[in-house]
């Protein structure tokens, strides 16, 4: 292995056992790492990056981590980055897995989850200030970024606010330019997998096909994904709901991206060989989505009317993690315990120069003393 690949491999295996939070989360830890650390990229090609990502299917932080692996070495480094990243969280979902088919119960994890919660909230909010720098590139665009993330916070589909974001952006600075010149043109194509299963009987194969679909087919949130479950899953016979909330569960607390999920329901209907397949069915998408997808990110900076869509779905990008911010911090900072943690969160993040896995573990610690102690 080379250098560069050794190097990919060390940062998302790092990150993949630290990156709790969610999508915003790990896109911030990513951006600490990435940009200010290593400098593997500027800052606005790392904005559009997170804006391309957005508009495809997949778990969006995971697809970033491939991204990131490609710029840094190639295509090597696409898999290298996504297999690293997504390595620690299958592993633990795979022991967790092992412990509630054989216990019938999940360990108690939820007072280090407690101080998690309120220290993601500051590295979110130091990547969103330093991204928005970037993004916001003229009064328009402002504008943009306000539409975006009022109508996020209503509660509007975070692919449709984007797409709405880039064409609105693309057709108002094309007519504000009036002259275009050496337009180039990419037709762009996605790919469209429709498996239609019919379970009689659950075999290797078929739990394969059904998250394959579920992979190249997934947009959104782990609620979006409970549904998508539900529906393939529950309404079939193969997992009782009860087991299904509690495969979302151990996706939300294990680190890295929650379609960890899969290795969990995996190995509840065929062990560990189910735990593989339904691991590889549900991330397979997400390779093959970005490995068509990254060499075209340069050529759309190179076309004009393209690189007013990226730099509306930029600044979209950044008001939809600002929305996300504004709704984890109301359901998160609610006792006292989780406000000072924050506190404390946000110091770490804006005063010094600790590393951000150092404040996703000083947040657990503390939420384990402060929820023991009072």
């Amino acid at each position: 292995m080379n250098s560069k690949l050794k190097e990919v491999a060390q940062v998302f295996f790092k990150l993949g056992c630290f990156a709790f939070g969610g999508p915003a989360a790990h896109i911030a830890m990513m951006e600490d790492e990435i940009i200010e650390k290593r400098k593997w990229m500027t800052r606005d090609y790392f904005l559009d990056l997170i804006g391309a990502t957005n508009l495809i299917p997949g778990p969006n932080s995971t697809e970033m981590t491939m991204h990131c692996g490609y710029e840094r070495a190639g295509k090597a480094g696409l898999f290298v980055a996504g297999i690293a990243f997504i390595i620690p969280a299958t592993l633990i979902t795979a022991l967790l897995a092992y412990l509630y088919v054989k216990y019938g119960e999940l360990p108690e994890v939820e007072p280090f989850i407690y101080g998690i919660k309120p220290a993601v909230l500051a590295i979110i909010a130091s990547a969103i200030l330093k991204l928005g720098k970037k993004a916001i590139k003229s009064t328009e665009l402002i504008i943009i970024g306000v539409l975006v993330l009022a109508v996020s916070i209503l509660g509007v589909n975070e692919v449709v606010a984007l797409l709405s974001a880039g064409v609105l952006g693309m057709l108002y600075f094309y007519l504000k330019s009036k002259t275009i010149s050496n337009l180039n043109s990419i037709s762009p194509f996605f790919l469209l997998l429709g498996l239609n299963t019919t379970i009689a009987k659950i075999s290797t194969l078929k739990l394969f096909l059904i998250f394959l679909k579920v992979g190249a087919i997934l947009y959104g949130s782990g609620y979006v994904l409970f549904a998508y479950l539900d529906a393939e899953l529950v309404t079939r016979g193969l997992l009782t709901r009860a087991e299904l909330i509690d495969a979302i569960a151990i996706g939300q607390f294990t680190p890295g991206p929650v379609l960890s999920t899969s290795t969990f329901i995996g190995y509840q209907l065929s062990g560990f060989t189910g735990a593989l397949v339904a691991t590889t069915g549900i991330f397979l998408p997400s390779f093959l989505f970005v490995l068509i997808l990254s060499p075209f990110i340069p050529r759309m900076r190179k076309s004009i009317l393209l690189r007013y869509f990226l730099d509306s779905v930029n600044v979209a990008a950044v008001a939809v993690m600002l929305a996300v911010l504004v709704v984890m911090a109301k359901e998160t900072l609610i006792e006292w315990q989780s406000i000072l943690i924050a506190v404390l969160a946000v110091f770490i993040t804006f005063k010094t120069k600790i590393s951000t896995i150092w404040t996703i573990i000083i947040g657990a610690v503390l939420g384990y003393v402060l929820l023991t102690l009072f």
